[in-house]
């Protein structure tokens, strides 16, 4: 457990090392359209490191995955602590290796890659940012999606085990990716840095610079924790098997088909019962 909780620790100083500055890089560029960049940047790390690390420690590397893990038995509430305290101290490492190499003018410019709904130098506009609970709910919403989609496939080891273990990784991704695009598309808000989806990648650049990466933080660990508590109460409830096809069970085309055959054979039946006395008779 402890060597699991040290690769957790490692990964995930890596992970935020890694895809804070690859997302400030994205943004800072000269591309018309930055914001499309960025889904394609984290599709490509968070395939990477998952599909390293989920041989080693479940490849977890968030808070969010810890917990559901933890609802639905995949691992101890030790092992689930140990991971979350491993998670947010790799976090505040990679955040302080980035702080230390960082241009000082890109770090305040985008408040160090932090999770924020009122970015740098648009606090004090009217349309500035975004309020705490749109933010909350943009956050458990992309949480749920993230879930639905990734985890139902992840936990689920007959579908892993026939896909394996790069199309599970492929489908994570591309879920984390999906919801990153989302959020930093549908908003339009100057100073909100998007979904967060991993409290421990928010807590690092709240330490580590503070200031507006303070306010609305309750939002990054509250939205989550939310969308694991409503998809354990949906999954527990999900069908165990595939659709079958059931004796009694029709679509509609054949519902409406078998209707006419039921009629048609009503009349058959109807007149041959009328010509069975006559036939009777013959006889």
């Amino acid at each position: 457990m402890w060597k699991a909780a040290l690769t957790e620790l490692t990964a995930t100083a890596s992970l935020m090392f890694t895809l804070t500055t690859s997302i400030i890089a994205c943004l800072d560029s000269h591309e018309i359209d930055p914001k499309l960049l960025v889904p394609f940047a984290v599709f490509t790390i968070a395939f990477l490191f998952l599909i390293v690390t989920v041989p080693l420690t479940g490849g977890h590397m968030s808070p969010v995955f810890t917990f559901i893990a933890a609802l639905k038995g995949v691992v101890t509430l030790t092992r689930a602590l140990i991971y979350v305290l491993a998670q947010c101290i790799g976090s505040i490492i990679g955040f302080f290796i980035l702080k230390c190499v960082m241009d000082p003018k890109l770090a305040y410019t985008y408040s160090l890659g932090g999770c924020a709904i009122s970015g740098q130098g648009v606090i004090n506009s009217s349309s500035g940012g975004i309020k705490p609970l749109d933010a909350l709910l943009v956050e458990f919403t992309c949480t749920f999606v993230v879930l639905f989609v990734g985890v139902t496939l992840a936990f689920d080891k007959k579908r892993s085990r026939d896909l394996g273990l790069p199309m599970v990784c492929l489908v994570v991704a591309g879920a984390m990716a999906l919801a990153v695009f989302v959020s930093i598309t549908v908003t339009g808000r100057a100073g909100y840095a998007g979904v967060g989806l991993n409290p421990a990648r928010c807590l690092g650049p709240a330490l580590l610079h503070g200031g507006l990466l303070w306010e609305g933080h309750w939002v990054f660990w509250l939205g989550p924790f939310l969308a694991c508590v409503v998809y354990y109460a949906v999954s527990i409830n999900l069908p165990r098997e595939g659709l079958v096809w059931v004796d009694g069970e029709y679509d509609v085309l054949k519902l409406a088909l078998g209707s006419c055959g039921n009629v048609y054979n009503t009349s058959v039946s109807k007149d041959h019962q009328l010509e069975e006395p006559s036939a009777g008779f013959q006889v």
